[in-house]
């Protein structure tokens, strides 16, 4: 887990100017900050928290965490299908006098482990290479049987089969037993994958799945696979799921309840949602009107106007004494990464520099203790 320490000490520095000036008298921390965005040379840029804001930063990229996609479900066939390495078991009855695959008193020919070859087929005597790849054990044993009548015009066939490496699926890691599972039939789904083997580890914070395909990683979360049925994707033979804590993050610091890092317990962390799980503001020490979202998008993402912030370094702005910043604190999205800092009343002004500088070390060494 990794904190963004340009942040920090971008943070430490304006936390040491206001201090050496001056220290801030309620809001002063938002209010020095307002004021520095607005020189010509600042190199961050500050945005109010409001229904009219909410738009646009909808179209802005999210920064902190990869952004994966994921494969909706489909249905497959009920029953097994023959992949090139599954084991075949075949039987072949054959009553005549003079038969060419039994031997005397013995109606049965048995050919045991047969392997499906790379191209997909099985070798079967006075008849040859027969393809069976694609085909349900049922499919492939009319192909067989119907290859051999011309040889053995009584023959019955009977087909077994045994799974190989492309008819089976790993699930890696978050869950009670992991392992390589044989897929039953090809309806075979991620849900069902987890339960065989033993469910979600109740340890982890918001579950998250990986599904590993053709060199292709694709990811979603299990509570999206227990909301949405459609999400429930299929498998297909020589996938890997991986199930895995969220790594995502945010800090906080400041007069809020504790200064530390908090993983995400769900999907979306709404504003509101980070200042519930930090514990709250201190009603003693706290602002409401100057709590700040402070995050860092890449210099790709700066597009001034509705598609993007004006610079890098952006500070979001919380005010939580009317309806408008309420509601809209509950629409805007916290992104991993983002430190979360509740500014000091005016009865607190000296307490304010000395809390935020032991807060910066504090996550400092939280962050150094969570990545040893």
């Amino acid at each position: 887990m990794t904190v963004h320490l340009r942040v920090i000490g971008w943070l430490c520095v304006m936390v040491f100017m206001a201090a050496c000036s001056q220290l801030p008298r309620g809001a002063a921390v938002d209010k020095e900050i307002l004021k520095t965005s607005s020189d010509v040379e600042a190199d961050f840029a500050i945005y109010p928290v409001t229904r009219a804001f909410l738009p646009s930063i909808a179209s802005w990229p999210k920064v902190g965490d990869e952004q994966y996609n994921w494969i909706g479900s489909t249905k497959g066939y009920s029953s097994q299908v023959i992949s090139p390495g599954d084991t075949l078991n075949i039987r072949i009855w054959d009553s005549g006098e003079n038969s060419l695959l039994t031997g005397p008193g013995s109606p049965v020919a048995d050919l045991t482990e047969v392997r499906v070859t790379g191209a997909g087929t099985v070798f079967i005597p006075y008849v040859g290479k027969i393809n069976v790849a694609g085909r349900t054990p049922d499919s492939a044993r009319s192909a067989i049987q119907n290859s051999l009548e011309a040889v053995v015009p009584s023959a019955q066939v009977q087909v077994s089969m045994a799974e190989g490496r492309m008819n089976s699926v790993d699930l890696v890691g978050g869950v009670r037993a992991p392992g390589s599972f044989p897929m039953p039939d090809q309806n075979f789904s991620v849900l069902s994958l987890i339960a065989a083997g033993g469910g979600v580890d109740g340890s982890l914070k918001n579950p998250q799945i990986r599904l590993m395909r053709g060199g292709k990683m694709y990811g979603t979360s299990i509570d999206r696979l227990y909301e949405n049925p459609g999400h429930d994707t299929r498998l297909r033979g020589g996938d890997k799921v991986i199930v895995e804590a969220d790594e995502r993050y945010f800090v906080s610091m400041g007069a809020a309840g504790t200064q530390s890092l908090y993983p995400f317990t769900k999907d979306e962390i709404s504003a509101t949602d980070a200042v519930a799980i930090l514990g709250g503001v201190n009603a003693a020490r706290a602002n409401p009107k100057g709590i700040l979202i402070l995050r860092e998008y890449p210099a790709s993402a700066v597009r001034p106007g509705v598609r993007g912030p004006r610079q890098p370094r952006v500070v979001f702005t919380l005010d939580l004494t009317n309806a408008d910043g309420l509601f809209s604190a509950r629409n805007f999205n916290i992104n991993s990464g983002d430190v979360v800092l509740v500014t000091e009343s005016p009865i607190n002004g000296a307490r304010t520099v000395l809390s935020l500088v032991g807060s910066v070390f504090g996550v400092f060494n939280t962050a150094n203790n969570a990545a040893n």
